[in-house]
Formats: C-alpha cells, structure tokens, sequence
C-alpha cells in the first residue's frame, strides 16, 4: 500500500465543529512532512511482493523465532470513511477509520448507554466537541488510537509488544512476562495492559484507564471502571484482525464487542506529527 499525499489536515472551522479539528494539523505543515521526510516510497525490506514488485498481501502471516505469529508492522484501518467536508472553505479530511466517528457504528441499536453516558453525550454535543482530550493535542487512548488517522506501528518482542503511535510520537506498552493487571492502578491515559497467546490470537487486557476518555468523535465515554479487551490476530501479511470488548459499568449497562480490520502499509515510514507545533485553535474555543 502506498503513502497517501495528506498525512493530516483537517476543516479549520468555528467551535461548534471542534471535533473534527482532532483530525488534526495543518495542510502546510503536513505537505513539508511529506516533501522533506527522508524515506517515504522507500521499500520496506524482507517482505512477501509479487513479481511486479508489490507486497503480496495475500501471504502467509509471518512468525517468530519461536513460532508464534509476528504482530510488526505499520497498521491504519482497512475500511476508512468518506469525506465530511461539505461547506466552502473546508479542507478534506485526511483517511481515517469509520469507527472513529461512532465506535458503535456496525451494533444493532448503538452502544448500550447508561443514564450517568447519555448525560455526557447530550454535555458534549452542545459544546461541540470542546471537551475532546485530543482536541487539545492530548495523547490518542487506546482503544481510540486504532481508529484515529495515524499510523500505528506494532513492534514485538517475547515479553513485550511495543505500539508506536504517528500523533506527538506516543507510545504503549503490553507486557507479556504473565504479571497480572495492578490492583487499583493508578489511572493513566493508556492504562495498563499486558497480554498473552490464545492459539495465534493475542489476547490484551487493559485497566487502570482515565475517568475521562472518548472512545470516538460522537464523545462515548470510557472511564477508570473500564476493562478493555483486544484480540489481535494477524489473518495474513497484509489484513490484521481487531476485536474490542468494553466492559465499563459505569459508562454501559453491559459488556460489549466491536471488530474491524487494519491494513499493512509498507513502503513508507511513519512521520513526526506533534500536534502542539504551531497550534492556533485552542484559543477560539471558548468565544
């Protein structure tokens, strides 16, 4: 798959429309990016390609040393969303996932709100988006970074997955030495996630998250009584499997499940994006 022209830009609108700032930077800034970064088009090495020279996505996952199936690699969601632009004056949106509008997009009635979550949806919906964290060039949660349009980059080790993340280079970390989750974590921005192999399927459990995160655009809740679980299995070299189950009671009457695939990218590398650079939109929230 090739580098697409945008890294980010992003609708410089009035605060009623804040959410789709999240979507991020500046047009010029992002074309530079592109213009000056050192290797983009340059061929990722020692993967599967067809005889024509293109990554042979169809092939076989790759493994490890120790046979287990290799998570590494560059990752953006295979099925992305349209443009949203629609009055004069707007800068088209950059790619990004579906989900990252609504994380409830494909579930028979829309994720299963509590009371204490339909009060915040209706909060945030009136202030436009104003209180999105990433609104605010704040670190892109998990499970929210997968959707976001940036690339995730997976690096794998035995007892540790590493997830390197395009927006103000950010980072996670899965630990797969077989300690348990902490008992009343302090809560973090990623919370605490360690993982194991169920079969070729990666199994993480996260806890220890926020009071306050957005799971997506709309504003879906994800608090500190969070356990999120992601399954990670790579399909081929080319397609990675994501499945999230939500269990939050305090944000959701009951535990739920979304999946959606990601996509290789190859032949390219991943740019620094750091949101705080030259940013002017912070200000004209609050007028």
């Amino acid at each position: 798959m090739s580098r697409p022209v945008h890294k980010m830009s992003c609708c410089k609108r009035k605060p009623l429309l804040v959410r789709w700032r999240l979507l991020a930077g500046f047009v010029l800034y992002t074309l530079m990016s592109v213009v000056l970064a050192q290797w983009i088009g340059y061929p990722t090495p020692g993967i599967p390609r067809k005889a024509n020279g293109s990554a042979d996505l169809a092939a076989p996952a790759p493994r490890t040393s120790d046979h287990k199936p290799d998570l590494s690699g560059m990752w953006f969601a295979a099925k992305t969303v349209s443009s949203s632009c629609r009055r004069a004056g707007c800068i088209s949106e950059e790619r990004m996932a579906r989900e990252q509008v609504n994380l409830g997009l494909n579930m028979p009635g829309g994720l299963p709100y509590t009371q204490w979550s339909k009060d915040r949806l209706a909060e945030r919906a009136v202030n436009g988006g104003r209180e999105d964290p990433h609104a605010y060039c704040l670190p892109p949660n998990y499970p929210r970074a997968w959707t976001l349009p940036q690339y995730t980059k997976i690096v794998q080790t035995p007892d540790l997955l590493v997830m390197l993340h395009e927006f103000n280079a950010s980072y996670r970390q899965v630990v797969l030495d077989g300690r348990p989750l902490p008992v009343d974590p302090n809560p973090t921005w990623n919370g605490y996630s360690i993982g194991h192999w169920d079969g070729d399927t990666m199994v993480i459990e996260t806890n220890g998250i926020r009071d306050d995160m957005w799971l997506d655009l709309k504003g879906s809740p994800l608090t500190s009584a969070a356990h999120v679980t992601e399954k990670l299995k790579r399909i081929n070299f080319g397609t990675l499997q994501l499945e999230i189950t939500v269990d939050d009671p305090k944000a959701y009457t009951r535990p739920w499940t979304v999946a959606f695939d990601m996509a290789i990218e190859v032949d390219t590398q991943m740019l620094d994006e750091i949101c705080l650079d030259d940013e002017q939109d912070v200000r004209l929230y609050r007028k």
